[in-house]
């Protein structure tokens, strides 16, 4: 068994235009001040890595790896959530999702998802050339206006929806492997790949591609009223990377997984801060470690109700706490009567 590394921090919801969250080094030495060990870093945020320079310099990927170093950290691993997001886009979605890509491509989809296609090949080598293991994103979706089918989906539309998406992503995933890298995908509501069934069936259109991998956030599966334990027992061999967030699910007569278009603080499922919600953690790091989880626990701060300095203050403690150093040794070694073959096979009477 390996201990699980942590706590980090995913920067995505931290960065701003104020001090110290306006660049990479100060929000990393904001960070190590509160105990973090490292830093999962947003690739589509230029105040933090600009991705084809670090794809393309190892010496640029060095200075970034450098910076983050000075500050005490590790780099945890990139995400490419919104450019994920873009390789598969319905067209009711275009405008909305337009604001994830650079001017240059809006209004023209085509060049939007080359685009996108094009950073998730950057994001691989980039990995690459950090000395990085993994990768986070999301997949897209092509299928997710039909997720509670009425009008009745047409014979073949979620077959035809997924072989698309794999053909999309297949390119992708062979750059990841030509640069050792797992692809994680966070399994998410909004993203075709949302929960376990709709993952197999990707994976089944990638040849089961071995770079095809998971990010484990349990908050989307309380969120879904699924069973977010038994999901590691299912997938722990896919798992690759951990968002550790809390999430709470509190259906009423007037609502449930839906939410009824209320805004987060008004729905039934809402995200929070760590040790605010329902998640079991202690079950989860259990599993995970038991597993043999050989990545980094990472803070993803989303909650409608505290502060995110107090979430992630808060949660870098939480993360640390439930973090398991594992045993060197049984605990009833002290019992032991050691063994041999012969002492084996007398006590066996053979």
């Amino acid at each position: 068994m390996k201990t699980i590394k942590g706590p980090g921090l995913f920067l995505a919801q931290f960065m701003g235009d104020k001090a110290p969250f306006n660049d990479l080094s100060s929000i990393c030495k904001w960070a190590a001040s509160l105990g973090f060990k490292g830093v999962q870093i947003p690739t589509w945020d230029a105040r933090c890595i600009d991705l084809e320079k670090a794809a393309k310099s190892k010496t640029y990927a060095q200075e970034i790896q450098g910076i983050v170093k000075e500050a005490g950290l590790e780099i945890t691993e990139l995400s490419s959530h919104l450019q994920g997001q873009l390789v598969a886009v319905h067209p009711a979605y275009d405008a909305q999702f337009d604001g994830f890509a650079p001017a240059e491509v809006r209004g023209n989809p085509k060049a939007r998802t080359k685009w996108a296609v094009q950073q998730l090949k950057y994001a691989a080598k980039a990995s690459a050339n950090l000395g990085l293991k993994a990768h986070a994103t999301f997949s897209g979706a092509l299928l997710w206006h039909t997720v509670y089918p009425w009008p009745q989906r047409p014979a073949g539309l979620v077959e035809t929806g997924f072989t698309e998406l794999a053909k999309r992503w297949l390119p992708i995933l062979d750059v990841f492997e030509d640069n050792g890298v797992d692809l994680c995908y966070e399994i998410h509501p909004g993203e075709d790949l949302h929960d376990g069934i709709s993952y197999e069936m990707f994976l089944e259109k990638t040849k089961n591609h071995k770079r095809a991998c998971l990010l484990y956030d349990p908050s989307h599966f309380v969120l879904q009223s699924m069973d977010y334990l038994t999901y590691i027992d299912y997938y722990h061999e896919r798992i690759k990377m951990f968002h550790v967030k809390d999430a709470e699910f509190n259906p009423t007569g007037k609502q449930g997984v839906y939410g009824g278009y209320q805004n987060w603080i008004d729905r039934a499922g809402r995200f929070r801060s760590l040790g605010d919600g329902q998640v079991d953690f202690k079950s989860i790091f259990s599993k995970l470690t038991g597993y043999d989880y050989k990545g980094w626990a990472v803070l993803e701060w989303e909650c409608a109700i505290k502060h995110p300095e107090d979430g992630a203050k808060e949660g870098a403690i939480f993360i640390h706490d439930h973090i398991i150093r594992v045993t060197e040794k049984a605990f009833d070694d002290f019992a032991s009567t050691g063994s041999n073959e012969k002492f084996n096979r007398s006590i066996l009477g053979i």
